[in-house]
């Protein structure tokens, strides 16, 4: 058995409203933390909430600072890895979607930013897209994550799988209009890449837009481990990484592939 115990963060984001999102966020850290976690996952943009426009470069934490001490702080004093979903930050003028993942000890281990923007809401007007991606070992398991409408490049994904991935986190704020494709691209990706797929999404409302909270956890089979509602919550679901390698042996498509006739 190769467990790992994950802690999900479903959490109703108030857009701009950012010191009573980090207060929240406290308490659904220390409450999901009382289920001894290894990994502690949160979604998308919870510092100002998902939005766009001229508002927004004075909402974003400048450099990151004030997330990077919060992470690491909750981190450290939970000894949990935190997988911190996504933040708004402002640096050299410029706005970014990014991640931040903090192991037990509070260090910094990697960061991402979202590549990309969902121009459907003008969010690529808005925030600059990053161009790396990025994984990272927590608890000796290579992860990686991306976000959101990232998940629609199945290319992304694709080279985490890879490059060995065997666990891939995205965060999100995914509305519940599209609630079926939420579902289907995550087990899709799960499925394709062999490996376990943790989906953590913001839920209550953008505007009048409700989202669509479903957080949700996929083994390589396509099987869903953990499924949230669509109501503030946290959960925690145990999984064993064994079937990453089971799977990967039994139906080997990456070796099957034919990459010079595509």
């Amino acid at each position: 058995m190769k467990e790992v115990r994950l802690g999900i963060v479903q959490s109703a984001i108030q857009i701009g409203q950012v010191k009573e999102n980090l207060q929240m966020m406290d308490a659904m850290i220390h409450q999901v933390a009382q289920d001894a976690p290894d990994i502690i996952v949160l979604p998308e943009t919870w510092n100002t909430g998902f939005m766009t426009g001229h508002d927004l470069i004075a909402l974003a934490d400048p450099n990151g600072s004030q997330m990077q001490e919060l992470l690491s702080g909750w981190a450290k004093k939970l000894h949990v890895n935190i997988v911190g979903g996504s933040v708004d930050i402002e640096e050299h003028g410029k706005i970014y979607n990014r991640t931040y993942v903090y192991n037990r000890e509070g260090e910094l281990v990697s960061t991402y930013d979202k590549m990309h923007g969902f121009s459907p809401a003008k969010e690529d007007l808005y925030f600059t897209g990053g161009t790396q991606v990025h994984h990272f070992t927590l608890d000796g398991i290579l992860c990686s994550s991306a976000t959101c409408y990232d998940i629609r490049f199945p290319e992304l994904i694709r080279k985490a799988a890879l490059e060995g991935v065997e666990l891939f986190f995205l965060p999100a704020q995914w509305p519940l209009l599209r609630l079926s494709h939420w579902k289907i691209l995550n087990q899709a990706r799960a499925i394709e890449n062999q490996m376990f797929f943790c989906g953590v999404n913001g839920c209550g409302r953008i505007g009048k837009l409700p989202m669509a909270g479903h957080s949700l956890v996929v083994d390589p089979w396509g099987e869903i481990q953990l499924e949230l509602d669509e109501t503030a919550a946290v959960q925690t679901v145990t999984i064993d990484l064994e079937v990453v390698a089971d799977i990967r042996a039994k139906i080997n498509v990456f070796r099957d592939r034919k990459p010079t006739l595509y």
